[in-house]
């Protein structure tokens, strides 16, 4: 297979897996939002950070500061071109890649990519309504697991298709942290010290429903949410797909249909024990936000690795 075709699917099955989780992690801040009281106060600029777009952010809004409302926050997120990881960004950045490797990909992938380009661009404006954001967002989730279906059931398990599921595992982890990042991190503050924890419970519980995994978790864990229980979940369980150690597992058993490479064996071993050893525990009485930072630098290096072994080489 030609790289420049490996390089393209790669990035194809991670923009559609970036647009999906972008659109969870808005609805972390937007489910939560609506299920706080008044008197808690409510911050959305850590969400920026969370979604790896600080530095872009403040370099379009320099004299934004913290007290950024959910409107900016989400119109940037969500709508705002200028920033490369938005959910248009990331959808119209899987239809141009698309349009290249048209041949490689059942036609019925394609109309439903356009087909999320197309509702963006017609209902984007109205996510930004508290009012309609919440159905918006449910759309766009479905419409990107409507296209991770059409390629786990109509794509030939081929070479082309290791290289779409080391995308999708490798962005599904990154973006695992980044929605556990945002759970940790102080996106909400309530007036009495006393409430803390039970506000806490109430985020980590938003972010499980934000994977798609509170249903899961209370199969496995069968104990109320605390941070260490989610932590434990949604970083090391072995059988649900969204967990971080599951999806780089998953990357893993990818890497014998490829050409071996030494740099990429070393990176992904790593970032594998890295997970596996994380004590849950220490992470929930500490603060769990330096370490998805540890997991995301190295799973930036093994992307590295894979672009260099696969793609530029």
């Amino acid at each position: 297979m030609l790289s420049r075709v490996a390089d393209n699917l790669y990035w194809f099955s991670r923009y559609v897996r970036r647009a999906e989780n972008t659109a969870r992690l808005v609805g972390v801040g937007s489910q939560l939002q609506l299920d706080m009281p008044r008197s808690v106060r409510f911050a959305w600029r850590p969400m920026i950070d969370t979604a790896g777009a600080g530095e872009v952010f403040a370099e379009l809004f320099p004299d934004a500061g913290e007290d950024v409302s959910d409107v900016e926050v989400v119109h940037f997120l969500l709508l705002d071109e200028r920033n490369t990881s938005s959910l248009r960004s990331s959808v119209d950045a899987a239809r141009e890649i698309l349009r290249s490797i048209r041949d490689s990909l059942p036609q019925d992938v394609w109309e439903a990519v356009n087909d999320l380009h197309l509702y963006i661009a017609a209902n984007g404006e109205r996510s930004i309504s508290r009012r309609y954001r919440i159905d918006f967002l449910s759309r766009i989730i479905d419409g990107c697991l409507k296209v991770s279906g059409l390629l786990s059931a109509n794509v030939s398990r081929d070479i082309g298709f290791q290289f779409l599921r080391l995308g999708t595992a490798l962005e599904q982890a990154d973006m695992t942290t980044r929605i556990i990042d945002a759970g940790a991190s102080g996106l909400i503050t309530p007036r009495n010290e006393d409430d803390l924890e039970v506000y806490q419970n109430m985020q980590w519980m938003a972010v499980l429903r934000s994977l798609a995994a509170y249903q899961m978790y209370r199969r496995h864990v069968r104990q109320r949410v605390t941070a260490e229980h989610a932590l434990r979940f949604l970083l090391q369980n072995n059988e649900f797909p969204r967990s971080v150690q599951f999806c780089l597992i998953r990357a893993q058993r990818v890497l014998p249909a490829m050409p071996f490479r030494p740099s990429v064996d070393r990176h992904m071993n790593r970032v594998v024990g890295l997970t596996r050893n994380a004590d849950p525990a220490w992470l929930a009485a500490k603060n769990p936000a330096a370490f998805m930072d540890e997991i995301q630098v190295h799973l930036g290096a093994l992307h590295s690795a894979i672009a260099e072994g696969y793609f530029h080489g």
